[in-house]
């Protein structure tokens, strides 16, 4: 969980970083790959 919470957190950078340098598509593959590990997260916890 641990690892998963450290991926979601460095998402979350790159989308911010991406979003300041204007790089549209990435910053969206950023929020993607960050919602993927929310949900995960998500599931692990409702277990």
């Amino acid at each position: 969980m641990n690892e998963l919470t450290k991926k979601h957190e460095k998402a979350k950078q790159n989308s911010i970083d991406f979003m300041r340098t204007g790089q549209i598509s990435n910053y969206f593959n950023a929020l993607l790959e960050m919602n993927k590990y929310r949900k995960l997260l998500n599931a692990i916890i409702a277990n």
